[in-house]
């Protein structure tokens, strides 16, 4: 690399490479949003369709008004999400995946269910370490 390519305020090519293995790499943050708790079943309800928040809400089980308004901030942040005022009567706000979002569901819906399909050998490891624990 020339020494004008690499001036004050540009950035490497080993700096834009995404590797989350790297401490200081965005990628590996990006990684942890969407793979938050309720980020990911925030992902997983647009994938449905669009939602309003109170619809999300009551569609993920357990979240909190607070967690999944950050969430949502931070994946709308990120370009998973698009937020977007509707100015009806009464005004409200709508959520839904992003193009970017859209690509990445899959993904993330593929991980639940491979989750999920395993939970009798999950429930299975879990009472047999429990068994190791238990005190005798």
């Amino acid at each position: 690399m020339s020494e004008a390519a690499g001036g004050a305020g540009e950035q490497t090519v080993e700096e834009l490479v995404a590797d989350v293995f790297r401490r200081a790499c965005a990628s590996r943050e990006a990684l942890e949003h969407v793979t938050g708790k309720w980020s990911l079943l925030a992902l997983s309800a647009l994938a449905e369709s669009p939602h309003r928040f109170g619809e999300l809400r009551r569609r993920i089980e357990g979240v909190s008004e607070r967690m999944l308004a950050q969430s949502l901030q931070t994946l709308e942040r990120d370009g998973w999400v698009h937020r977007e005022v509707r100015s009806a009567i009464p005004p409200h706000v709508e959520y839904r995946l992003t193009e970017d979002g859209a690509a990445l569901v899959p993904h993330l819906l593929g991980l639940i269910s491979f989750v999920e399909a395993r939970m009798p050998a999950v429930q299975a490891a879990r009472a047999s370490a429990d068994e190791v624990r238990r005190p005798r």
